[in-house]
């Protein structure tokens, strides 16, 4: 082989490395998928409940979904972007399976990763994958995996949520603030009317008002 020949072959692998590299790099952009929170839910740093909680998003909020893993997916949105239950979830209107969700955003991503096939010459391109029809099931009842408390009665006004194991010895800025709680799993609630846990009563179910209580909490632990 010449150096002429040789260096012609050297130009051409280089290019295709050049574009594979390319391609990999800028493919998760083009798989972000619109998608709308459901219900208020904690984000979290990565894919599930021991993971620690970076933001809140509000129902109805627009998010971009820009990976799925197991039952959660990645969120882009204004502020701290995160991990959510894709129970907490749709897709263009839709529910989102909750085993499945990628198939509601449209991701074709195989168990390792996109398949990418790069040809040289006069090779025909590759044909695009063929997405079978999504067929939507029956919405979904989620528990929630955590426990929200709302400044107005009824589960109303501004609110922060907290996952279980989660301790607040004082509640600085929200004491003596709330006054409904959602508690959808079931969890042991403890409220106490002054810091450090003292003076408290516990709930293990939902409350839309907390009667004697309402707007009368310091601290909080979840069991």
């Amino acid at each position: 082989m010449n150096r002429h020949t040789r260096k012609m072959l050297l130009n051409v692998t280089t290019a295709v490395a050049v574009g594979a590299t390319a391609l990999v790099v800028f493919l998760p952009a083009a798989q972000a998928a619109p998608g709308t929170v459901t219900s208020n839910v904690n984000v979290r740093s990565g894919p599930g409940t021991n993971y620690a909680v970076v933001d809140t998003v509000r129902r109805g909020q627009a998010v971009d979904v820009q990976q799925c893993q197991g039952s959660w997916c990645y969120i882009a949105k204004p502020g701290p972007d995160g991990w959510i239950s894709a129970s907490y979830l749709s897709a263009d209107g839709g529910a989102v399976n909750p085993q499945q969700p990628g198939i509601s955003f449209g991701f074709n991503l195989g168990p390792n990763g996109p398949n990418v096939n790069i040809g040289v010459g006069n090779q025909q391109p590759p044909r695009p994958p063929v997405t079978p029809p999504v067929v939507q099931p029956p919405r979904p009842q989620p528990v929630s995996d955590d426990v929200c408390f709302y400044d107005g009665s009824r589960y109303r006004g501004p609110s922060f949520c907290l996952a279980p194991g989660d301790n607040i010895r004082d509640l600085r800025e929200w004491t003596d603030r709330i006054s409904s709680i959602q508690n959808e799993g079931g969890y042991s609630v403890q409220v106490c009317s002054e810091p450090n846990y003292r003076n408290c009563r516990t709930y293990t179910t939902s409350a839309s008002s907390l009667n004697d209580y309402d707007d009368y909490v310091a601290s909080i632990r979840i069991r």
